[in-house]
């Protein structure tokens, strides 16, 4: 098992660095969203070292982490401070961030999580989530936190942040879980975040949650969890608006990107949107989905862009989804310029989707979906094209798909496109969509 991981690693990295390579190549030329975020460059630099840190992969560093942020928060330097992370592994229990700063991994740095879990520390639950996304009550602290920030950036030469979470999917699939896993890297209430040229693996829950957040930027950046480690989603923009994400791989165990806004009752009440949101050139592989919107989307989900996409080995390949109870308005969504390869299903929009916090929901808050534009989509071996399926008391309205080609495996094996309650239009698309799509209304220009 352990040769046959280290293998899988290696096959994922290499994999990584070529994607990112070309997309450097690419992005040089390309259109890009990383403005909303200009890179900041700081004069005042310190090292873990200074601290006592020791790179030496046994002694715990969480001292020198919170003696050197301490220093950056109450220093104030003009401009900020940059901390740097030399080439070792500092074994560190979870740390929390200051404004004003950027966290620098060196080419072989690699920070990462102690796997004693007893005295990880407990933060309050969401308030559009209303309670642990797994579990009641509250939630274990991300790796790495962020609340209340502005202006930091995690950054380097492809340093690595390892969530060694092995020991938390194993509670996990043993049952034995008193709270939420904890996320990798999450900020909270924060904005002006720069997240780039950093390896993430082996997250214990989502990898990379902005939840609350504004002007966020995310790119160059390899994400990798095996793929039977249970929700290891890619990243995750959460309630939070201006969010780029561009020219990165993943390789995990859920969705690769999947935007969330809130919880059924919880969500609603909250009632923060994610919006400005723009996916492009991201390169991955999961059981699960490769793009995807919700299910938590009680918030509402506005005005997504998701762009020259390339996924392989994928449960399915686009994913709206929300559920009843929901709520929430899903609008305005583009993807565009899709190639799959080796995938069950390559569109699905549903709104089945997705469990409840409690009790306490209301069937009747049902979810709006419409205005979704899919198009200029390819696909190879996928063994369905489409499914989409609304709701009677609240059908998905103007959908359109347009020049999708997605054929892939000879009858028997070939499933045709399923459809209920949505209206929309259908151009060029083969296999041939459902009558819902091809009779029921137009594309527009």
């Amino acid at each position: 098992m352990r040769r046959r991981c280290v293998r899988e690693t290696l096959v994922y990295l290499t994999s990584a660095i070529i994607v990112l390579n070309c997309c450097c190549m690419v992005a040089a030329e390309a259109v890009t969203c990383s403005g909303i975020v200009p890179m900041v460059y700081r004069n005042d630099k310190i090292s873990i070292t200074d601290f006592g840190g020791v790179g030496d992969g046994r002694r715990l560093n969480t001292k020198a982490f919170e003696e050197a942020i301490y220093r950056i928060k109450h220093l104030k330097r003009r401009g900020g401070t940059l901390l740097y992370i030399p080439p070792g592994v500092y074994l560190t229990e979870s740390f929390n961030l200051t404004s004003r700063m950027t966290l620098y991994l060196a080419r072989g740095a690699v920070i990462k999580a102690t796997q004693r879990t007893e005295n990880w520390p407990l933060i309050a639950p969401l308030p559009s989530y209303g309670r642990g996304r797994e579990r009641p009550g509250g939630r274990y602290m991300s790796f790495i936190h962020g609340e209340g920030l502005h202006d930091v950036i995690i950054t380097g030469e492809n340093g690595t942040i390892d969530g060694q979470g092995g020991v938390w999917w194993n509670m996990w699939r043993k049952r034995t879980l008193r709270f939420t896993r904890p996320n990798l890297i999450e900020f909270k209430d924060s904005k002006h975040i720069i997240i780039s040229n950093v390896i993430f693996k082996n997250s214990a829950f989502w990898n990379i949650h902005p939840v609350y957040c504004s002007h966020v930027v995310i790119r160059h950046v390899t994400i990798l969890a095996p793929h039977d480690s249970p929700n290891t989603d890619g990243i995750d923009p959460d309630s939070s608006s201006h969010v780029c994400i561009e020219d990165s791989f993943i390789s995990t165990g859920d969705d690769l990107v999947a935007v969330k806004s809130g919880w059924d009752e919880y969500g609603i009440k909250y009632g923060r949107p994610s919006s400005d949101i723009t996916i492009r050139r991201i390169v991955g592989s999961s059981p699960f989905a490769g793009i995807a919107v919700g299910s938590e989307t009680s918030g509402s989900v506005y005005n997504v862009l998701a762009e020259h996409i390339t996924l392989k080995n994928m449960g399915v390949g686009i994913h709206l989804k929300t559920n009843i109870g929901r709520g929430g308005i899903i609008k305005n969504i583009t993807i565009s310029d899709v190639y799959m390869v080796n995938v069950r299903k390559g569109i699905k929009i549903a709104a089945d989707v997705g469990d409840h916090p409690d009790e306490n929901y209301n069937p009747n808050a049902l979810p709006v979906l419409k205005q979704v534009r899919i198009r200029n989509v390819r696909g190879k071996k996928v063994q369905q094209a489409g499914l989409i399926i609304g709701l009677k008391n609240s059908p998905f309205t103007d959908v359109c798909l347009s020049n999708i080609n997605l054929y892939g495996y000879p009858r028997p094996r070939y499933v045709p496109w399923k459809c209920s309650y949505v209206r929309g239009g259908a151009i060029q698309v083969r296999p041939s969509p459902c009558s819902n799509l091809i009779h029921s209304g137009s594309c527009p220009n």
